[in-house]
C-alpha cells in the first residue's frame, strides 16, 4: 500500500514537471557593454500555464531584477569588470530554467551625491558627481544635461561640484562623463525645481538682452516655426544659453549666445517667448506672439528617390582595430552588395548589404556622392553655387535584417562639404552597446551616446528619418531622429572642421560584432531631400 502511494506521488510529480528555456538577445555572451547594461530576454516553458516571471542574477544568489511574464527588457547599473550572469525564467508549474552569460562592463560609472534622483530642490541646484572609467588614460571630462542634448555645464577631470540656475518645473537631467579612450557614461537624475531662483543678490553688470531676428512679433508662420535669436549680457562670464518657450513650455535651448532652430508649433494664436540666461544668474525675455497658419508634413526642396537602386554606390572595408580602409582584404573582412532584390522588399527592388570575415569588430561602408565632386546624379555643381546654398537635409530609409542583434552598430551619415569646411552628420544605432543612438562629434573625432533608445525590429521593416541642418552661422544641427514613427528631438549643435571637398554625400555602414558573425541589412525606399 505504501509502495503504491509512493508510485502515485512520483507520477503526480512528473505530470506537472515542465521544461523551459531562456533566449537572451542583449547583452551578447562575451560582449563588453557599458553601464547601464541593456538586458532583453524571452522565456518559454512546456508548462500549460505558461511562464510566471523572469529575473536577472548579476552574481551567485543576487537577484537584481525580476518581472512578471515571459519577457524582460530593462537596463541595470553594473560595476566595471567581468560578471558571470544568469537570466532565469520561472513557470507556473514550479519549474525553472536559465541562460548563463559572461559580460565585461567597460567604459565608466558615475556617482551622483547631489541632487538625489527623484528629489524636489530649489534653484540654484547643487550638483556633485564623480566618474571612473576602465580607460587606462582616465576620465577626460564630466558635464550636466538639463534635457536631451542641452548641455548646461561641463568641466575637465573626473569630478564636478557646481550650481545651475533652473526655472521651476520637472527636469530629466543627465550627468555624463567622457574618457580619454573615446567612451562615455551617463547617469540620469530626475529633479523637480520647486521655486524660482532669487537672483536679487547675484546681478552683476548689465542685464542680458535678447534680439530675435525671425519670426517677427505678431506675424503669421507655418509650422515648424524658424527662430533666429542672439543674446548679450554685461556678465563677465557671458551668456549661458538661449531658449524658446511656447505657451509657458520650454521647447528648446542651445548653449551660448545664439539660437537657430525650427520648432513644431500647433495651429492658431500662440504665445512664444525667447529667453536668455547668463552665467551670473540673470535672465532676459522677448515675447514673440504668433499666429500659426498650419502644421504640414510637406517638405520643400528636391528629393532623390529610391537611391537603393542607384548603381553609384561605392564601398570599402574597415579593418579593426585601426579601421584601415581596404578594397580587398578578404578573408579578414568581407562584404557584398546586391541590387534589385525582390524579397525582402517593400518597393519590389531593395539593396542588400552584407558583411562577414574573420577579424572581429571590422566594418563595411557604402557611400554615394550625390552632388558636387564625382556626382553620381549628374550634378557636378562646377560653379559651387548649389552646394553652398544648401542648409537642410533629410535621410529617409527603410531597413530590414533577419537578426539585427548580430550588428554591432548600423550607421547612416550625411556629409556636406562647402567653402573649405566639412559638416559630417554621423548617426549610429548602437545595438550591442546599450541599444542607443549615437552621433558624431566632428571636432573631437568621436561618437557620443545619446539618451535616445534605438530598438530596431528583426524580421520586419524599420522606417528611419534623420533631419539635420547647417545653421546660418555654419554649425551642424542634429534636429530629429524618427524610428518607426517615434520622433525624438535632439537640437544638438556641433562645429564643422576644415575640409577641401565640395559636395553632398550619404553613407551607410554596418559593423561586425565580437565574433564578426556574418549578416545582411536590406535598404528600400531610400529617399534623400535637400534644400
Amino acid at each position: 500500500m505504501q509502495k503504491c502511494v509512493f508510485i502515485a506521488f512520483i507520477l503526480s510529480a512528473f505530470s506537472v514537471w515542465a521544461f523551459g528555456s531562456v533566449s537572451v538577445t542583449s547583452p551578447g555572451n562575451g560582449s563588453s557593454p557599458q553601464s547601464p547594461v541593456h538586458f532583453v530576454a524571452t522565456g518559454s516553458s512546456s508548462c500549460s500555464k505558461g511562464v510566471a516571471s523572469m529575473g536577472i542574477y548579476t552574481s551567485s544568489g543576487v537577484l537584481s531584477y525580476v518581472v512578471r511574464g515571459s519577457k524582460l527588457d530593462t537596463n541595470l547599473e553594473m560595476s566595471l569588470g567581468t560578471h558571470m550572469l544568469t537570466v532565469k525564467e520561472w513557470d507556473n508549474c514550479g519549474s525553472s530554467s536559465g541562460a548563463a552569460l559572461t559580460v565585461t562592463v567597460v567604459g565608466g560609472n558615475i556617482s551622483v551625491s547631489a541632487p538625489a534622483n527623484g528629489s524636489s530642490v530649489s534653484s540654484p541646484v547643487h550638483y556633485v558627481a564623480s566618474a571612473v572609467s576602465s580607460c587606462s588614460k582616465g576620465v577626460a571630462s564630466i558635464g550636466i544635461y538639463t534635457s536631451p542634448f542641452k548641455r548646461a555645464y561641463v568641466t575637465q577631470g573626473s569630478s564636478l561640484d557646481t550650481t545651475l540656475q533652473l526655472s521651476p518645473g520637472t527636469y530629466e537631467t543627465v550627468v555624463q562623463s567622457w574618457d580619454n579612450c573615446g567612451g562615455s557614461s551617463t547617469k540620469p537624475v530626475k529633479i523637480t525645481v520647486a521655486g524660482a531662483a532669487d537672483n536679487s543678490n547675484v546681478s552683476t553688470g548689465t542685464q542680458p538682452g535678447v534680439k530675435v531676428t525671425v519670426p517677427a512679433p505678431n506675424s503669421t508662420s507655418s509650422s515648424p516655426v524658424h527662430y533666429v535669436a542672439s543674446a548679450t549680457s554685461g556678465c563677465s562670464k557671458g551668456v549661458a544659453a538661449v531658449g524658446v518657450y511656447v505657451n509657458n513650455s520650454l521647447m528648446t535651448t542651445t548653449p551660448g549666445s545664439k539660437l537657430d532652430s525650427a520648432i513644431s508649433v500647433g495651429t492658431g494664436k500662440q504665445n512664444t517667448v525667447v529667453q536668455a540666461w547668463d552665467n551670473c544668474g540673470n535672465t532676459a525675455k522677448t515675447a514673440i506672439p504668433l499666429t500659426v497658419s498650419s502644421t504640414t508634413e510637406s517638405t520643400p526642396g528636391k528629393t532623390f528617390t529610391n537611391l537603393q537602386n542607384d548603381k553609384g554606390w561605392k564601398s570599402f572595408g574597415e579593418l579593426a582595430p585601426k579601421y584601415d580602409i581596404c578594397t580587398d582584404c578578404s578573408p579578414k573582412v568581407t562584404w557584398g552588395t546586391t541590387h534589385g532584390v525582390s524579397s525582402p522588399s517593400i518597393s519590389g527592388s531593395s539593396m542588400k548589404a552584407s558583411i562577414g570575415g574573420s577579424v572581429p569588430y571590422s566594418d563595411a561602408l557604402w557611400y554615394n556622392q550625390l552632388i558636387g565632386d564625382f556626382s553620381t546624379q549628374g550634378i557636378p555643381d562646377t560653379n559651387k553655387s548649389l552646394v553652398a546654398s544648401l542648409h537642410h537635409f533629410i535621410y529617409d530609409v527603410y531597413f530590414f535584417g533577419t537578426n539585427v542583434e548580430l550588428a554591432e552598430a548600423i550607421e547612416f551619415d550625411i556629409n556636406h562639404f562647402t567653402s573649405g569646411r566639412g559638416y559630417i552628420f554621423g548617426t549610429e544605432c548602437r545595438i550591442t552597446s546599450g541599444h542607443v543612438w549615437a552621433i558624431w562629434d566632428n571636432p573631437n573625432n568621436k561618437w557620443i551616446n545619446t539618451p535616445i533608445s534605438c530598438q530596431p525590429k528583426s524580421n520586419a521593416w524599420n522606417h528611419l528619418i534623420l533631419e539635420v541642418e547647417r545653421t546660418t552661422d555654419n554649425k551642424l544641427l542634429y534636429k530629429t531622429i524618427t524610428l518607426n514613427g517615434n520622433k525624438q528631438t535632439l537640437n544638438w549643435y556641433n562645429n564643422s572642421t576644415p575640409n577641401g571637398w565640395h559636395g553632398v554625400t550619404i553613407n551607410f555602414q554596418i559593423d561586425g560584432n565580437y565574433k564578426q558573425a556574418p549578416y545582411s541589412i536590406y535598404l528600400d525606399k531610400l529617399n534623400f531631400t535637400y534644400y
